[in-house]
């Protein structure tokens, strides 16, 4: 039986509640506490729960929580059940076993992240990875050893965004997708481009991403080979998250519902890829998502 792990969380930026909901993934969660976590759908999606049946806590437990201000961390802590906080990112070093760097500035995510690399910790990197190419191969050259780094958009392990045997059939090859999300392209628009280019795999080489951005709205139009996709990042628009597939014979719409399981599949994942147990997700991948993020934001 694999180790169960020690695990520490860094948290927060702004407008990203992930050190309360992956925390309380592992550990379960305290109602009180939780019911003022300043994004109400992490309480709500938690109390659908039954912990720790549904939870991660055979695999792990978040021993250990900084953010940049103690107050933050004592109330996260309080609501998710961490037993012990630190003032200093490095003091994590020697007392965990993996790190969460559940904070979502990429800007921030190479320094941030270079202590534990180089400690040879297991870091699970909140997307986007980088903003940039250069600044994803710069992190990942830091790598101690495969497979340390581990970084993706949770929803590409969102069911609900899946094509049935049926509905294949029935639309035929996907040869276009339109998608939609609101809030920031920095932060929100891999949750567009990692589902697509995780189920489209015959997609073939990418040829343009272009950007038709205006005041209210981030619009991107992406080309490979053999498909198409079209990009909506709404910003302070609230629209639903949804893939429409185009096909050569129909059309079929999916919404993201789940945020809880595809979480936890995400964690899960960076758990099992820690003990060997399942493949990280492909580098060439990743870094294709990224690079349809950088071109799309200039």
């Amino acid at each position: 039986m694999a180790k169960k792990l020690k695990i520490g969380v860094m948290g927060m930026s702004e407008g990203n509640g992930h050190p309360y909901s992956w925390s309380a993934i592992f550990n379960g969660y305290n109602k009180i506490p939780m019911q003022d976590c300043p994004f109400p759908a992490i309480p709500d999606y938690l109390s659908q729960q039954n912990f720790p049946r549904d939870g991660l806590s055979e695999l792990g437990t978040v021993t250990h929580i900084w953010t940049q201000d103690i107050t933050i961390s004592k109330h996260i802590a309080a609501a998710s059940k961490i037993e012990n906080i630190v003032e200093k990112p490095e003091e994590l070093i020697g007392k965990v076993d993996a790190v969460l760097l559940a904070r979502d500035d990429a800007e921030n995510h190479f320094k941030m992240a270079l202590p534990f690399i180089k400690a040879g910790l297991p870091v699970f990197i909140d997307k986007p990875l980088a903003l940039s190419v250069e600044e994803a191969e710069e992190i990942l050259k830091e790598q101690q050893y495969e497979n340390q780094i581990f970084s993706c958009s949770s929803i590409r392990f969102a069911e609900e965004l899946n094509l049935t045997k049926l509905e294949k059939e029935e639309i035929g090859k996907i040869v276009h997708i339109e998608a939609a999300i609101p809030k920031k392209w920095d932060t929100y628009a891999i949750h567009l481009i990692e589902p697509i280019v995780a189920r489209i795999p015959y997609r073939g080489k990418l040829l343009e991403v272009k950007n038709m951005h205006t005041d209210a709205v981030a619009n991107c139009m992406v080309k490979w080979e053999n498909v198409s996709a079209y990009l909506k990042v709404t910003g302070n628009v609230p629209v639903p998250v949804n893939l429409k597939f185009y096909g050569e014979k129909g059309s079929v719409e999916k919404q993201f519902k789940d945020s809880f399981t595809c979480f936890k599949k995400s964690l899960h994942r960076f758990v099992n890829v820690i003990h060997g147990k399942e493949k990280n997700i492909n580098r060439e991948e990743t870094l294709e998502i990224i690079k349809i993020l950088e071109e799309g934001r200039r």
